[in-house]
């Protein structure tokens, strides 16, 4: 059977609408496409906030009252890299780290982002196709006053303080749509 709904998420509110829409549609009829321009590296590993978002609620581990991570998750790891004297403002919870370092792995062996992401979504149970807009990266800079900010910087260093001027999605004349599109 073919795909009938292609939703396209991103952040909260886009999980929020993927777990509706999988909660009324069976998986060969949805299809779900989640914005990467957010992806960033954070202590070495390659982050995806909105896929592993997505993923997190479909998959029924989300952080209910964050909206954000796995629900009970620690930070043990996250106040070790702080004793360190690494900055340490992206929180990324211990076993959310587990997904980010084997996302990582992954990548560095030569699957596409893509390919990550099924494996990282059939590992916890979810049935329904998530994929990246692109394997590609494609990076999320807001222009202030202060010069370009990365998409998370602005968001969670920054608490979405500075004026916007402008919006720039480097990489994204050199990248190709989803394999699902």
């Amino acid at each position: 059977m073919a795909i009938e709904v292609l939703a396209l998420a991103g952040g909260v509110g886009g999980a929020k609408l993927a777990l509706g829409l999988a909660r009324i549609l069976p998986p060969d009829k949805l299809a779900i496409v989640v914005n990467t321009g957010d992806d960033e590296s954070f202590y070495g590993l390659h982050v995806s906030p909105d896929l592993d978002t997505v993923m997190y609620t479909l998959a029924g581990l989300s952080n209910t009252d964050t909206g954000w991570g796995l629900a009970g998750d620690t930070f043990q790891a996250l106040d070790m890299l702080g004793r360190y004297g690494i900055d340490t403002w992206f929180n990324l919870g211990d076993r959310d780290l587990a997904t980010h370092i084997h996302r990582t792995e992954l990548l560095r062996q030569g699957a596409t982002l893509s390919e990550v992401t099924a494996e990282l979504c059939s590992r916890v149970g979810i049935e329904h196709r998530i994929a990246p807009m692109s394997d590609q990266p494609v990076r999320t800079f807001l222009t202030t006053q202060s010069g370009d900010l990365a998409m998370q910087d602005y968001f969670v260093r920054q608490r979405s303080e500075p004026q916007v001027t402008g919006v720039k999605y480097v990489g994204s004349e050199a990248a190709s749509p989803s394999p699902v599109l």
